[in-house]
């Protein structure tokens, strides 16, 4: 989260990937203490190991590539913000080790282009968007209006670039590692227009996307620090501490977040029927067969319907899609109300108009920051932790508490704390074929939108799957 905006910016400018091997060559070497230390405050790292199953498909993938025979993107679950490192050290250690191994012929370097969020060098500073430039990024711009410039080179890398793609078909981070939110259907698109582009070019390449899933645990169940910060969290709520008493160690801790959650529940409600005029009721009928979990849960989503509703009113935004749809469109009106495309040269402006530009932007920022509460919780629900109780799923409920708290007490986003050493595994999914779907789907408008859907449900599944 950047610090709060006081002034109009001027628009974002697109920022063009320059791939450079010697670039990559550096950075994979300081890869491990980007893993290992924290070297920015909101990049946890603490990744002490990464293992990864099922490299060997992936290994032959690259051949496959190499030798002009096939076209791949690789569509990587998103949870944390570490998993891009993750996915570096699995292309340029894991895969080149594994394919030594199995004496499979790789050609340096085995890497990928990829897509992020072109609102990171936003929060993070320009540099962030110069490294991503020389490692092969290409920045999006999230929203309901496409963005024609990065579309456009992905595709072109997708059917010609020298290197694979990789996206998050999540398009952010949701904070489990257990649960995969709905996938944005652009991956879906991207694989059929590189169908589409070979068959102009009367090339007869084979497309697949490749489904890839990270989860993250601890070394240790961080039962300790998980205690330490609910109990500041506790504190910083004004709710009493609560006292670790004998028992269940797992259910004393859902206890904890649950009573946590339930107070910041009702404290929001107050707050966005008060000062926010929402209809929020006070009370919630229930009766002895409702499951109490299954109340929060709905009067959460209640809340952060209106949360959304208070920013998408302030913008003249209709509330259309889910949740996630819904963060995009108000990010996107917000960035068009800070990032003035329609004021190219800010420093110019006449004094009055200046101020009139700077205020607009101030307000536009405070009003997104309701929607980046929403985005935190975007992905909880009544049973994940219920289900299996483990040290990992309390962990990633109290920090995304902590997050939000952060949010509401600070300016910026402070670093999460680190509650323990960590370690990954990544799964390689068995690839989709694109190609076949794509001759599929040459009927009309409809059978292609249909095509797409699917292999977007296709795809969700198979994500779902390998972190079951």
């Amino acid at each position: 989260m950047p610090r709060s905006i006081q002034s109009t910016q001027p628009p974002l400018k697109f920022i063009p990937q320059r791939f450079n091997p010697s670039v990559l060559y550096i950075f994979r070497w300081l890869l491990p203490i980007a893993l290992r230390f924290r070297t920015r405050p909101w990049l946890p790292a603490g990744i002490v190991g990464i293992e990864a199953e099922n490299v060997e498909v992936l290994a032959e993938l690259y051949q496959q590539f190499q030798a002009g025979k096939i076209r791949f993107l690789l569509a990587f679950r998103h949870p944390e913000v570490e998993d891009p490192l993750c996915m570096l050290y699995l292309l340029s250690r894991i895969v080149p080790q594994v394919a030594r191994q199995k004496n499979i012929e790789l050609q340096y370097p085995v890497h990928s282009y990829f897509l992020y969020d072109r609102g990171m060098t936003v929060w993070a500073g320009n540099w962030l968007g110069w490294l991503f430039s020389l490692v092969g990024g290409v920045p999006v711009r999230r929203g309901r209006r496409l963005d024609r410039q990065a579309i456009q080179t992905a595709r072109e890398l997708f059917a010609n670039g020298q290197l694979p793609i990789a996206v998050a078909p999540e398009g952010g981070t949701n904070g489990h590692s257990g649960i995969v939110s709905p996938l944005e259907p652009g991956v879906s698109q991207m694989g059929f227009w590189c169908v589409e582009d070979l068959q102009k070019a009367n090339r007869s390449e084979t497309v697949l996307i490749v489904p890839i899933a990270i989860q993250y645990s601890y070394d240790q169940p961080p039962w300790s620090k998980l205690d330490w910060l609910l109990s500041k969290l506790e504190a910083d709520s004004g709710l009493p501490v609560m006292e670790i008493t004998q028992g269940e160690r797992e259910e004393i801790y859902y206890q904890r977040i649950y009573r946590l959650g339930e107070y910041l529940i009702t404290e929001m409600e107050e707050f966005y029927r008060r000062f926010y005029h929402q209809d929020i009721p006070k009370t919630v009928s229930i009766d002895e067969s409702t499951n109490p979990n299954e109340v929060l849960i709905e009067r959460l989503h209640r809340l952060l319907d209106k949360s959304l509703a208070v920013t998408e009113q302030y913008f003249g935004v209709q509330p259309q899609g889910n949740f996630i749809d819904r963060c995009r469109r108000l990010e996107e009106a917000g960035w068009n109300y800070i990032y003035r495309e329609d004021l190219p040269d800010i420093n110019n402006l006449p004094p009055f108009k200046r101020g009139l530009a700077d205020w607009i932007a101030q307000e536009a920022d405070l009003r997104m920051r309701h929607m980046r509460i929403v985005e935190s919780f975007v992905a909880v629900t009544a049973t994940y932790i219920k289900e299996k109780p483990t040290a990992e799923k309390f962990a990633e409920t109290t920090l995304l508490i902590f997050d939000m708290l952060s949010r509401i007490k600070d300016t910026t986003l402070a670093g999460r704390p680190r509650l323990g050493l960590r370690r990954a595994k990544i799964t390689v999914g068995e690839p989709i074929s694109v190609s076949e779907r794509w001759e599929k789907s040459q009927g009309d408008r409809h059978a292609s939108r249909q095509a797409a859907s699917q292999l977007t449900k296709d795809l969700q599944t198979a994500l779902e799957k390998m972190i079951s």
